[in-house]
């Protein structure tokens, strides 16, 4: 248990590290990747074509839904996880909450079948 809590611990913090880096570039023999940060949403507060913006509410919704999204999104390329027309760090922290808590709740269940 202290090994796998140690390891995790390392890749962790090498992610982390890692991510600092404006760019990365995996190469392999048969192809090549390049791992960027995220780029700025250009669509931050417009509104979608119903006039709506999302905020923080419907980022909890959005983060609570999101393994449910992720799957069906493999499916059918019109369901999105994460809606860009939306008021930037408020919905962000939004979805989060929300990811968080569905995470959360997951590992508590799992934790009470033991």
């Amino acid at each position: 248990m202290k090994r796998l809590l140690v390891s995790s611990l390392f890749m962790i913090s090498l992610v982390l590290m890692v991510s600092c880096a404006p760019t990365v570039q995996v190469t392999t023999p048969t192809s090549t990747m390049q791992l960027a940060a995220p780029g700025t949403n250009p669509l931050i507060n417009q509104p979608d074509p119903q006039g709506r913006v999302a905020r923080a509410g419907a980022g909890l919704w959005h983060g609570i839904i999101a393994p449910a999204t992720l799957i069906i999104s493999f499916f059918n390329s019109d369901v999105r996880m994460y809606e860009v027309h939306n008021a930037g760090s408020e919905y962000d922290f939004g979805f989060f909450v929300g990811l968080a808590l569905i995470i959360g709740l997951l590992g508590l269940f799992i934790r009470l079948r033991r």
